[in-house]
């Protein structure tokens, strides 16, 4: 949403979109999962009288348009992209089907996996996780406003300090708002790295795929 309070900003569309062809013009297999906390969050919904299932649920929905938007995004830079959603809408979305979804990879097609994992109490982070680990991929990279994983509020605290790396326990531990529980210690257990960015910073994504210092390494 940028800096706008609600709904999808076509400039940070554009942005994103020309960081991932940088990636894909490497080569490299690229999979996104996005959340949908711009346009509804299934964890604001108790306070408008929702109860948790139906407001996770209009959550899971909320990403397919911004993956909708986001694959609009990479097509106009003539990127390849397909959407593959855990909620079944065979006229917008294909179904999550793992070996198709590998395939769609092998062949350099973007995937951007939408609709979470399909069920209520799991966030995009879990979502994230899980898919990655089903793809067997090399490394989460979760994209943020801030350059990495703190001791506190960067945006808040002037005196935040800057974690460089950090071990699945470490974030644990310190109780750090990273991803939540259940995505860290599935990350843990299969021993996928995470890498922690910012992801408003031109060409941070592109550098960081090739090896530069940047971040936050949680492994």
């Amino acid at each position: 949403m940028g800096n706008q309070s609600f709904g999808i900003d076509s400039d940070v569309l554009e942005n994103i979109s020309a960081e991932v062809l940088k990636v894909v013009n490497l080569g490299v297999e690229t999979g996104i999962v996005i959340g949908g906390g711009n346009i509804y969050r299934g964890l604001s919904a108790h306070e408008q009288g929702i109860d948790r299932v139906t407001g996770d649920q209009m959550g899971m929905l909320a990403t397919v348009i911004n993956s909708l938007a986001l694959q609009n995004a990479l097509e106009k830079r003539g990127i390849y992209t397909r959407v593959q959603s855990a909620i079944k809408m065979d006229e917008i979305a294909e179904p999550f089907i793992l070996r198709k979804a590998v395939r769609h990879l092998e062949k350099k097609r973007v995937v951007i996996f939408s609709s979470g994992t399909g069920s209520p109490y799991f966030t995009t982070d879990t979502a994230a996780a899980l898919r990655a680990i089903e793809v067997k991929a090399d490394v989460i990279i979760k994209g943020t406003r801030v350059d990495g994983v703190y001791d506190c509020d960067p945006e808040k605290f002037k005196k935040a300090k800057m974690f460089k790396k950090l071990t699945y326990n470490g974030v644990l531990e310190k109780e750090l708002r990273v991803m939540d529980l259940t995505a860290i210690t599935l990350c843990q257990e299969n021993k996928l790295p995470i890498k922690v960015f910012n992801m408003n910073k031109k060409n941070n994504l592109i550098k960081l795929v090739t090896g530069e210092d940047i971040g936050t390494l949680i492994c």
